[in-house]
């Protein structure tokens, strides 16, 4: 994997005439950015070749000596059903075609085909072969439950089963070539899974991060693509942009949803077409980097709303993790208190205090509209002012205090509380149910419960004994 072959699996070129593999062989590689590539020019050998390597796909002539394509294409439906086969040939008949397809091969082109449609056709295959392959790993993994690389997660801090689904996931897509989108809430740790995929993929080149929110237009093309001497008044030398920076590693473009219709062109042809121009250069470059990029934003309503190009869209979304926000992971607030609370107090040179039994439940009651990095940012506050061996609870209480409940998305039906073909509760009956559920979420403590209910911790015990009696 160090070398960054891709596609992850080979791709055998088969046909009897030697120069015409080899052209094909550095159009691939050119145009396609397939460098997995092995040749074989008598067809006898194929079937020895796809027992020995990852073959994933392959590109068989027809009309060859010893062993024709047609009889070929039978052995390796039978043999390797699992592998493509594109039938590239000179002939351009259509019963010859259909023939092929029906005997099961992916496509069929003909050499004298322009060579783009040929490079898309095989894009194509490759792409299918990827969801393959992943689909299949995505199974193996859900279905044991099992992680192969848990020390690449070790800097998320979490012991929630839906972020254990987002690992699996990154370890199934991890082989692939194609962008990943994350999404989620600002705070919950987008540029930590970046960093997963970048080191899963291991690649030989650098994790290189470009916030992109705020570039115009010409900032994001010089930023990414960077230019020659003499582009523009002050260009006195070349500079390397950052996919150039990011060759043979991992380019995270942060804050994609904030991207301009020009530059949002932009990312699609590179993204489409895997080249770019510097500017003021005419000549194509490769980009030989794997494109990941996150965003807070809803992307899939900017485009309903013609905010964010469709056809980005669903390129960047091939792979997509949504990284549940800290309200849904309630199970690791007390974990992230415990490990943000150790770091404080090594960086401050204090020792690690005490934590109140109290202080967990109070928490699990706020909703953290800035997830990870506001209770890192509470944890550091009330370690910073931390004297005595029990942790104060200030900082934390004046949290709760300005909580708010979370908000439904803009244009979002209100939800009723009551179904309409039911009678309404009285007053009693809802103050008696919303009690109940404080006492529930406070875990018995009087003292929190009545904080959440903005009520006196006296008038609390005096409904509870209505409660009970």
């Amino acid at each position: 994997m160090s070398s960054n072959r891709y596609p992850n699996f080979g791709i055998l070129l088969v046909d009897d005439e030697a120069p015409f593999l080899r052209s094909l062989s550095i159009a691939l590689e050119r145009r396609g950015g397939f460098n997995h590539i092995y040749q074989c020019d008598d067809s006898r050998e194929a079937m020895g070749i796809i027992a020995r390597e990852p073959i994933g796909l392959v590109l068989l002539d027809l009309t060859m000596p010893h062993l024709s394509g047609e009889a070929l294409l039978l052995q390796i439906v039978e043999e390797y059903p699992e592998v493509g086969v594109i039938i590239i040939s000179g002939l351009n008949q259509l019963e010859t075609a259909v023939n092929c397809i029906r005997l099961g091969a992916y496509d069929y082109f003909v050499k004298t085909t322009e060579e783009d449609r040929l490079i898309e056709g095989i894009r194509r295959a490759v792409r299918m072969q990827e969801m393959r392959l992943e689909n299949q790993e995505m199974r193996r993994r859900f279905l044991t439950d099992t992680l192969e690389h848990p020390e690449v997660f070790s800097a998320i801090v979490t012991q929630d089963k839906g972020m254990r689904s987002v690992f699996q996931y990154l370890e199934s897509v991890a082989a692939s070539n194609q962008p990943v989108l994350v999404t989620g809430e600002s705070g919950v740790g987008k540029e930590l899974i970046a960093q997963a995929v970048h080191t899963l993929s291991n690649r030989a080149g650098p994790l290189v991060s470009v916030n992109v929110a705020g570039l115009d237009d010409n900032v994001f093309a010089d930023t990414l693509f960077g230019h020659s001497r003499g582009a523009f008044t002050g260009a006195d030398k070349a500079r390397a942009g950052m996919i150039e920076q990011a060759a043979n590693g991992t380019l995270f473009l942060d804050e994609i949803g904030d991207l301009s219709q020009a530059s949002q062109v932009k990312l699609l042809r590179l993204l489409q077409e895997g080249e770019y121009y510097p500017l003021g250069s005419d000549r194509p470059k490769r980009i030989r980097a794997r494109v990941v990029v996150a965003t807070h934003q809803d992307l899939e309503n900017k485009q309903q709303r013609g905010e964010f190009r469709k056809d980005l869209y669903y390129r960047l979304r091939i792979h997509q993790i949504e990284i549940p926000p800290l309200r849904k992971r309630k199970g690791d607030i007390a974990l992230l208190l415990e490990h943000f609370l150790a770091v404080a107090a090594e960086e401050m040179g204090k020792t690690k205090p005490t934590i109140p039994k109290e202080l967990p439940v109070l928490l699990a009651n706020y909703s953290f509209p800035g997830n990870v990095r506001e209770l890192r940012a509470l944890a550091y506050d009330a370690m910073s002012q931390h004297r005595a061996k029990m942790l104060s609870m200030e900082v934390f209480r004046r949290a709760l205090g300005q909580d708010t409940p979370v908000q439904g998305e803009a244009g979002d039906e209100p939800v009723s509380l009551f179904p309409a073909d039911q009678p309404l509760p009285t007053l009693q009956e809802v103050g008696d149910l919303l009690v109940n559920e404080a006492m529930q979420r406070a875990q018995g403590n009087q003292s929190l419960a009545s904080k959440l209910l903005g009520i006196s911790q006296p008038a609390l015990s005096k409904r509870l004994k209505k409660l009970s009696s």
